[in-house]
């Protein structure tokens, strides 16, 4: 059975208008970046076509399409990249907006998950662990001064079991030195890998073996669950 029209996913020219009006609704310089990406692109093939195509049509005609498909390229990376970082600005300061990042944003040569290995209950603080070539990170989420307990703990259990293996802190909070949201991803790509792939393999099943906490079923959350009466 053939489906309904109105119950068919938007093409990509209007998905791309739809990423584009949520861009700009929560970020006012997107637009600029945007144009700006477009169109330095085409003036400068369009300046090269004339002062360096000697007079040859096809040349000259080569010259302005090719700084035409770089400025549409060189769009679309702003508008995602924008895009992204308009929607983490939504969720930023929420309870799991890093595992949200870890679950959508990391690199290959990073693992992370979006269930944190810590958490406090009363401030649903938490601390996340992420495993790659530059070894183990916790990144805590909440202020410096209640996270700073859980992250010494998790960074003593890691050492503990994993001695020879860097350990990175990572804060993501309010505190002035802070990590933003959106450069989490980029901030682990910084850090210098020292670490293979093997190993980075293995400590990850190594640091999953030891987890003396049993997982929280996603969808789930701690704070709303009620003991259960007795019968």
């Amino acid at each position: 059975m053939a489906k309904d029209k109105s119950t068919k996913e938007p093409g990509r020219l209007k998905q791309m208008w739809q990423v584009f009006q949520m861009t700009r609704r929560y970020d006012n310089r997107a637009v600029l970046y945007i144009a700006l990406g477009a169109v330095l692109p085409i003036i400068v093939g369009v300046v090269v076509a004339v002062f360096f195509s000697g007079g040859n049509v096809f040349t000259m005609v080569l010259w302005i399409l090719a700084g035409v498909l770089a400025g549409v390229l060189i769009a679309l990376i702003i508008l995602g990249r924008r895009a992204e970082r308009a929607a983490y600005s939504q969720i930023e300061g929420q309870p799991g907006a890093v595992g949200a990042v870890l679950r959508s944003s990391l690199k290959r040569s990073w693992r992370g998950s979006e269930m944190p290995v810590a958490v406090n209950g009363k401030t649903q603080d938490a601390v996340y662990r992420a495993t790659g070539r530059g070894g183990v990170v916790l990144i805590s989420e909440g202020p410096v001064t209640r996270t700073k307990r859980m992250v010494d703990e998790e960074r003593r259990k890691v050492n503990r079991i994993l001695p020879n293996v860097p350990v990175t802190v990572i804060s993501v909070g309010p505190d002035a030195n802070s990590v933003a949201l959106h450069k989490v991803p980029r901030t682990l790509a910084r850090i210098k890998p020292t670490l293979t792939k093997a190993e980075v393999l293995a400590i990850s099943n190594r640091l999953q073996s030891i987890e003396n906490q049993m997982p929280i079923p996603k969808g789930i959350d701690p704070m709303k669950v009620r003991a259960q009466r007795a019968r």
